[in-house]
């Protein structure tokens, strides 16, 4: 099978990809609503009793993986200068999310300025040229020592270190972790075309929302006792190794559509899922921590994911660890 996906022409492996993605995603959409039409006609009534794990958190995590996938085409169809520019907008506007829900004060706002308008641009501006060996280190040590540097200038000793620590985590969720999706587009791999790095993207993007959504259906219908009930109801060691394993064994089966072998693919697709559901239970934690049940901030309790942050957190963990593990198992 993975030999036979590999003899396709380009044209053909993004045909057959489409069958695959877009016909696992409605197929899945259309499970969500007949799953969501039998608990209304199990409990009709306004005041009924809500089900523990409602309908709610899968059908947000529906919605990420169609916006997730889409991006993933307007990617492969505008070539990987208009993709990395593309999540530069997904990095800024998720970056005004994180900051939105940290207070600031005064003396922040150059730090700020700099980290929307120098920082974001120049992170982006190096994965362009690729300069990975800069890309690598340069928020989290050029960034990391030069922000408070600024801040302290602003002469406000107010909160300094909680203050430059959230828009140091800001800024490694938002923009550094982001900003390794597109990276991926650029890697050169042996024997394998350039043009066909979109499905790397497509891979990570995959296997990391059917992580997700798998561990969500698991906790749902499993009914385990969280193991971090303050931080999240659905998380559990069970339900988080069936996500897994199954996030990891796609991975493994879309061998063919990547550079990888299936061992190699499955081994990839493991490291992407550890990371990207448990950077998800990290920043739940922080939303729990701001008091907030989504990034956007909204009073109106829900479980869903409303905001953009929600919807790629778990991708912002998993890039850095999926393109820094590629390129180093690979040589590249």
């Amino acid at each position: 099978m993975n030999q036979f996906l590999r003899n396709l022409s380009a044209t053909q492996q993004v045909g057959a990809l489409f069958v695959l993605v877009f016909g696992v995603l409605a197929l899945a959409s259309l499970i969500s609503l007949l799953l969501s039409l039998r608990e209304r006609h199990a409990h009709p009534a306004s005041d009924a009793p809500v089900p523990r794990f409602s309908l709610l958190d899968f059908n947000a995590l529906l919605r990420t993986s169609w916006v997730m996938v889409l991006v993933f085409w307007v990617g492969w169809a505008s070539g990987p200068r208009v993709a990395t520019a593309l999540f530069g907008l997904v990095s800024f506007f998720a970056l005004r999310e994180f900051i939105t829900l940290s207070p600031t004060r005064r003396g922040d706002h150059r730090s700020l300025v700099l980290a929307f308008f120098a920082v974001l641009p120049i992170q982006y501006g190096l994965v362009i040229t690729e300069h990975f060996d800069l890309f690598t280190v340069f928020i989290p040590v050029y960034v990391f020592l030069a922000l408070p540097v600024v801040s302290a200038l602003a002469g406000d000793p107010t909160r300094f270190l909680e203050r430059n620590a959230k828009l140091q985590w800001g800024i490694m969720v938002c923009v550094y972790g982001m900003s390794h999706v597109p990276a991926l587009l650029l890697l050169h791999f042996p024997r394998w075309p350039d043009a066909k790095n979109a499905f790397l993207v497509f891979f990570l993007v995959f296997v990391v929302q059917t992580c997700m959504i798998v561990q969500h259906l698991a906790a749902r219908y499993l009914q385990r006792r969280p193991r971090a009930p303050a931080i999240s109801e659905s998380f559990t060691w069970t339900t988080w190794a069936i996500g897994v394993g199954v996030g990891s064994f796609l991975g493994g089966l879309l061998a063919g559509f990547t550079p990888f072998k299936p061992a190699q693919a499955l081994a990839m697709g493991f490291v992407a899922c550890v990371a990207g559901s448990l950077g998800h239970l990290v920043m739940k934690a922080l939303k729990r921590d701001r008091g907030v049940p989504h990034w956007r901030g909204q009073t109106r309790a829900t479980t869903g994911a409303t905001g953009l942050l929600d919807r790629v957190d778990a991708l912002c963990f998993a890039a850095p660890v999926f393109f820094h593990s590629v390129r180093w198992y690979f040589g590249l």
